[in-house]
């Protein structure tokens, strides 16, 4: 069972570059959308994060624009969860909602840094692997 969540947006006037498609940079944005709905589902979002003594900033993000998307489309992101016990790995795929046409793919990796001390940590902290297992074995 892979673990995932799906958020969904509309691509709006504010979004576009001067070809009329979503400028390259607002593609962060829709990451973030897909990333909440995955970590809200997991019970450790930002919030959590901070309060459990941990920041987890993005060390690395790929995109891969199969298809551009354009005003008023409506857009669903999928994000999944593929590596948790040394760092956060999620996969995304931006699809037309309508047609569930590929927009989109893409992959980010988080690394886990102590609030406190700014030290990089070499695993998970042993609550965010407990509430990703519970998801993947609800025994």
């Amino acid at each position: 069972m892979s673990l995932f969540a799906e958020a969904r947006t509309q691509v709006q006037f504010y979004d576009l570059d001067p070809m009329n498609i979503v400028w390259h940079g607002n593609y962060a944005r829709f990451l973030e959308l897909g990333r909440g709905a995955l970590l809200d589902r997991i019970g450790y979002n930002y919030p959590q994060m901070a309060a459990s003594g941990y920041v987890w900033p993005i060390v690395d993000m790929r995109l891969k624009y199969v298809k551009p998307a354009r005003l008023g489309q409506s857009l669903a992101i999928r994000a999944t969860l593929l590596e948790f016990e040394n760092r956060i790995r999620i996969g995304y795929r931006i699809s037309d909602e309508a047609a569930g046409e590929l927009l989109t793919k893409a992959q980010t990796t988080q690394l886990c840094v102590d609030a406190l001390t700014g030290e990089l940590r070499l695993d998970c902290p042993p609550e965010f692997i407990a509430k990703v297992k519970a998801l993947h074995d609800p025994r």
